[in-house]
């Protein structure tokens, strides 16, 4: 059953078309990885579900109900939350008191509203840094703090833009872990990623835009072999390397 459903949206920006009748669907409980080269309009798509941005034309379901037009915080309300490609904690705040902000999205009590700030600060690995000023995190810190706040307002679908870019290869690993964990406790994620080694073990489906077009969309093991793809974006040397890949896992 498809929780969100793009729907032929375009977005422009005067004579500029960044997004160009895009569709797809990202159906409950799934991975879906949204791909692309620089300027593909990954991020303008991302806006335009979460009512950052107006569309242009087309329009957008989320969870049975029409949300075209709807402010970002309405949506948000209805359980589709986004984290940004450029962290932005409330620098000056606890790291505690950043979370327990996404906890008050949908009015909980004090005591309510603590308790869940502290559940997504323990599963996030952040128990240790609760206490301190969230402008002091290094950059791994901050994008925990991004994921942890965004899942205190308890979302249905958690769309996250980059959040493993400027990781150390250790904090890569440990994202992956967190976001297998968010996905088995029900919670659908759309992401938005350039470690495309990262993205495309965990994704159910991928869909693959290039100069604001949907090139392809299907599972992992098909995106990678589709000549389209290849051409735009992930390169055959690439496309070998994650074959070589999915292979040792099968044979391992």
């Amino acid at each position: 059953m498809a929780l969100l459903e793009v729907r032929d949206v375009t977005k422009k920006f005067g004579e500029l078309v960044a997004n160009d009748r895009v569709s797809f669907t990202v159906d409950a409980g799934t991975i879906v990885g949204l791909i692309g080269p620089n300027g593909a309009g990954k991020t303008t798509l991302f806006n335009c579900v979460s009512g950052l941005y107006p569309v242009t034309a087309g329009r957008i379901f989320f969870d049975g109900a029409e949300v075209t037009g709807l402010p970002s915080y309405r949506i948000a309300r209805m359980g589709a939350v986004r984290t940004f490609q450029v962290v932005r904690p409330l620098k000056d705040m606890t790291v505690f008191d950043n979370v327990l902000v996404g906890a008050f999205l949908h009015g909980a009590g004090g005591a309510q509203a603590r308790e869940a700030a502290e559940s997504c600060i323990e599963l996030c690995g952040l128990a240790e840094y609760a206490d301190k000023s969230a402008g002091g995190l290094p950059i791994g810190g901050k994008k925990r703090l991004e994921l942890a706040r965004a899942l205190a307002t308890r979302p249905k679908l958690l769309m996250l833009d980059e959040v493993m870019a400027g990781l150390t290869s250790t904090e890569v690993k440990a994202a992956l872990e967190l976001i297998r964990h968010i996905r088995e406790k029900g919670i659908t994620l759309l992401i938005v990623e350039h470690v495309m080694e990262a993205i495309m073990p965990i994704a159910d489906k991928v869909v693959v835009l290039d100069g604001g077009i949907k090139i392809a969309e299907g599972p992992p093991d098909r995106i990678i072999d589709d000549e389209r793809v290849i051409s735009a974006y992930l390169g055959a040397k690439f496309s070998r390397r994650l074959q070589a890949k999915r292979e040792e896992r099968t044979n391992a």
